[in-house]
C-alpha cells in the first residue's frame, strides 16, 4: 500500500508523461512564489524528541528541493500531547503556503476519541509525506522487577506522559483497561526527551513512545547484561523487526478488544509527517509532495538522519491522505465508543 523510498523507472515515466492538472503550478511559478521567503514548520512537542529531530532535519534538506529554495525554520508549540499545535494549525495558522505542520501521530485517534477536545479534522490537512512509521513500545525500568507484561498484574508501574492526547497516555491506559495491569499515570511532561529524562531520574518508572524515540535517545538502556529498562509490549500493525521478542498487544487482549487495538495501531502509520493547513493554495500540493519525495531519497538527508539515529521509511502524501480519509470515514462507531470508554472511562 505504501510507497517506499525506491522509485522505479515505470513510476518515473508516469510522472514524465502525465500532464499537470489545473491545480498544479509550473516550476517557475513555484520558484517565484518561494524565492526569498521563509517557511515555518510547527511541531507540537519539544525539540529534543523525534518530532524535533525529524522536523529540523527536514528543514535543513527540504529547502534544496523546493523551487526557489526558501529558508525553513521550526517552531515548537507543545501542549496536550501535540493537540494544542494541531488545533492552532487548523483554526489559526496562516493559509498562504508559508506555514507547515508536523501533525501528532495521534491525530486520527484523538479526533475520534476526544471530539470535544479536538478542534481539527485530520482529513482536512493536506499531507505532503512522512519519513517514518513505527510501533509504540511500553518500556519499564529494570529496578521495578518487571520483565514481562504479566508482572504488572501484581507490580504497580508509575507511567509518565505528555498529556491525554499523546501515545504515552493512550497506550498505557489501554494496557491497564484491557490487560488488568497496575499502571498509574502522571501527566505534564513537555515532550519525549523530558519524559524519558524524568524516567531516568526516577520521577516515574515507565512510558510508551515509538521505538525510534527510545533508540535515538537512550540506546544504552537496552545493552544486554546492563539493562536499565526493558521493552515490555508493542502496539502496531506489524511487529517491529528490531523487537522480535517483544509481544504484540493485539495478540494478548480478549477477542472483543482486538478491533480497538487495531484502531489504535493507526498511530504508527502516520509517523512523522509533514502537512499544510486547510485552505493552503492547491497549486502548491504536487510540487511540495515532489520536493518531499526527492528529499527522502537524497543521500545527504539519509546520512544526516542516520547520524541522528532516525529511520527513513517514506510514505507518500497521497497515501497518507487516503489512509487518514479512510480511517475517519470507515471508523466503526461501536469500536470508537468502546475504545473511548476503556481509555477514558466514559
Amino acid at each position: 500500500m505504501f510507497q517506499k523510498i525506491a522509485i522505479g523507472l515505470a513510476s518515473a515515466l508516469v510522472l514524465f508523461l502525465t500532464a499537470p492538472s489545473s491545480n498544479t503550478a509550473a516550476a517557475g511559478e513555484i520558484e517565484d512564489f518561494y524565492s526569498g521567503k521563509t517557511i515555518t514548520i510547527y511541531i507540537g512537542f519539544g525539540f529534543g524528541g523525534t518530532y524535533g529531530k525529524y522536523s529540523r532535519t527536514m528543514a535543513q534538506h527540504l529547502t534544496k528541493h523546493i523551487p526557489g529554495h526558501p529558508k525553513l525554520i521550526v517552531k515548537s508549540m507543545p501542549g496536550a500531547g501535540g493537540l494544542k499545535m494541531a488545533n492552532f494549525a487548523y483554526n489559526a495558522m496562516p493559509k498562504g503556503g508559508y506555514h507547515f505542520l508536523v501533525p501528532p501521530d495521534s491525530s486520527v485517534v484523538s479526533q475520534l476519541l476526544r471530539p470535544k477536545k479536538v478542534r481539527f479534522k485530520s482529513q482536512d490537512f493536506t499531507w505532503l509525506g512522512a519519513t517514518n512509521q513505527t510501533n509504540t513500545i511500553f518500556v519499564v525500568r529494570s529496578d521495578t522487577g518487571v520483565r514481562k507484561w504479566q508482572d504488572m498484574r501484581t507490580k504497580q508501574v508509575i507511567s509518565g506522559n505528555t498529556g491525554p492526547g499523546s501515545t504515552a497516555f493512550l497506550i498505557p491506559a489501554m494496557m491497564k483497561s484491557m490487560l488488568g495491569l497496575k499502571i498509574k499515570q502522571i501527566a505534564g511532561y513537555k515532550g519525549s526527551s523530558k519524559t524519558i529524562l524524568a524516567m531516568e531520574q526516577g520521577e516515574h518508572q515507565g512510558t510508551a513512545f515509538n521505538w525510534l524515540a527510545w533508540y535515538s535517545k537512550v540506546p544504552h538502556w537496552f545493552d544486554k547484561g546492563k539493562e536499565f529498562a526493558y521493552p515490555i509490549l508493542q502496539t502496531g500493525v506489524y511487529k517491529d523487526p528490531a523487537l522480535p521478542n517483544v509481544p504484540m498487544m493485539k495478540n494478548l487482549v480478549a477477542k472483543e478488544h482486538v478491533p480497538i487495538v487495531n484502531f489504535m495501531a493507526t498511530l504508527g502509520i502516520i509517523g512523522r509527517g509533514l502537512a499544510l493547513p486547510p485552505g493552503a493554495p492547491k497549486k502548491l500540493v504536487e510540487p511540495l509532495r515532489t520536493a518531499f519525495a526527492n528529499m527522502v531519497k537524497d543521500p545527504a538527508y539519509i546520512a544526516d538522519a542516520e547520524k541522528a539515529r532516525l529511520r527513513v521509511l517514506y510514505t507518500s502524501g497521497a497515501d497518507i491522505q487516503k489512509f487518514v480519509n479512510g480511517a475517519i470515514s470507515k471508523a466503526n462507531p461501536e469500536v470508537v465508543g468502546a475504545a473511548r470508554k476503556l481509555i477514558f472511562g466514559k
